[in-house]
């Protein structure tokens, strides 16, 4: 599993550069030069990181500003590749993390990834979602308590199967053992979507700190084991 990039910008020579500099970092790299369809991509498909090129793009720092707006990369690191026009405060103001300058050499485009690796690792693993097979017990106000299977989990929440309905805007406590270590989590939840079929999302709202630690030591493990050995230092440290 590598990360990805999506390069917005019509420059080749650009592409060339910072294509060389990501793969050595397994990341893969998407290229989109037209704008309308940058903004679908974004509004769509999540990216770890996000390169605009603000100054020879036209409306590139309108589409910066815009990123943090996007339900799907709203929190993607963000590169802002300038030409003389927008200044590195402009495009930092404009929501950049990070800011390349032209002509970029390989070298600069190298230091510029390699420090902004342990973020994009540190996002994959805010959004990562591990496939389970999970029994849980619920609780709901004010006796009630019904068994369902999660199918999936995340930092932020988890998806699940249950029998019946939950009721929407009650807080439940859910409780399971992560699957392989042999360790109970009890956690406060709401339901974020339910598809009317059984199928529930499920939004953690009350997570004890040795809770979120143990959810996010396990989920790290998970996704280091599908990383490239590059990655698996970074997101250890992440």
């Amino acid at each position: 599993m590598n990360l990805d990039a999506l390069l917005i910008s019509q420059d080749t020579a650009l592409f060339g550069v910072l294509r060389s500099a990501l793969e050595k970092i397994s990341v893969n790299v998407h290229v989109s030069p037209e704008l309308l369809r940058s903004k679908d991509l974004l509004a769509k498909r999540k990216f770890d990181a996000v390169i605009i090129d603000c100054d020879d793009l036209q409306n590139g720092v309108d589409l910066l500003r815009t990123l943090r707006q996007t339900q799907s990369n709203a929190k993607s690191v963000a590169f802002a590749v300038v030409n003389g026009k927008t200044t590195t405060q402009e495009a930092f103001e404009s929501g950049a993390n990070f800011v390349l300058q032209k002509p970029l050499t390989p070298v600069h485009a190298a230091r510029c990834f390699n420090a902004a690796l342990n973020f994009m690792v540190r996002e994959r693993r805010r959004y990562f979602r591990q496939p389970v097979d999970m029994p849980l017990r619920i609780s709901l106000p004010p006796n009630q308590e019904v068994t369902a299977t999660a199918t999936n989990l995340s930092e932020g929440g988890m998806a699940i199967r249950i029998l019946g309905k939950l009721p929407k805007e009650a807080q439940a406590q859910f409780r399971f053992t992560l699957p392989g270590a042999n360790i109970s989590l009890e956690l406060k939840g709401q339901i974020a979507w339910a598809d009317g079929t059984g199928h529930v999302g499920i939004r953690f709202i009350e997570v004890p700190q040795s809770s979120q630690y143990q959810l996010e030591k396990w989920l790290t493990d998970r996704m280091q084991s599908e990383m490239p050995a590059r990655l698996q230092g970074y997101a250890a440290l992440s």
